[in-house]
C-alpha cells in the first residue's frame, strides 16, 4: 500500500503560480513513477504529468507543457507540481497517483494503483 496526501492548493489570480506537493508513505516511494491528474467540475479526470522513478524523465499533457513542471524528491518521499501562468481553465481538483507503468501512454486512470484525496486549485480571472 502507498498512502498519498496532496497539499498546496488554493485560490490564485490568473497569471499566478502555485506549487502542489504530494507526500507518500507506505511502500518504497521510489519504486513508482508518479503522476498528476486533475478534474474540473462536470468534466472527466485528465492526465497532467508523469515522472519516472528517479525523476530523470517526464511526460506532460500538451496543454500543460511549458507551464507546469513535475519533480520529485525521493529522500522526502514527495512529488511536486509547479504551476505557472495559471489560467481560469486550470481550476480543478488536482490528484497525485502512483503507477507501476512507464511510458508516454500512461495517461489513463486505470493504469494507476494508488491515489491521493485531491487538492483544490481555483484560478480567478
Amino acid at each position: 500500500q502507498v498512502q498519498l496526501v496532496e497539499s498546496g492548493g488554493g485560490l490564485v489570480q490568473a497569471g499566478g503560480s502555485l506549487r502542489l506537493s504530494c507526500a507518500a508513505s507506505g511502500r518504497t516511494f521510489s519504486s513508482y513513477p508518479m503522476g498528476w491528474f486533475r478534474q474540473a467540475p462536470g468534466k472527466e479526470r485528465e492526465f497532467v504529468a508523469l515522472i519516472s522513478w528517479s525523476g530523470g524523465s517526464t511526460y506532460y499533457a500538451d496543454s500543460m507543457k511549458g507551464r507546469f513542471t513535475i519533480s520529485r524528491d525521493n529522500a522526502k518521499n514527495t512529488v511536486y507540481l509547479h504551476m505557472n501562468s495559471l489560467k481560469p481553465e486550470d481550476t480543478a481538483v488536482y490528484y497525485c497517483a502512483a503507477t507501476r507503468y512507464w511510458g508516454p501512454n500512461i495517461v489513463y486512470e486505470r493504469q494507476y494503483d494508488y491515489w491521493g484525496q485531491g487538492t483544490q486549485v481555483t484560478v480567478s480571472s
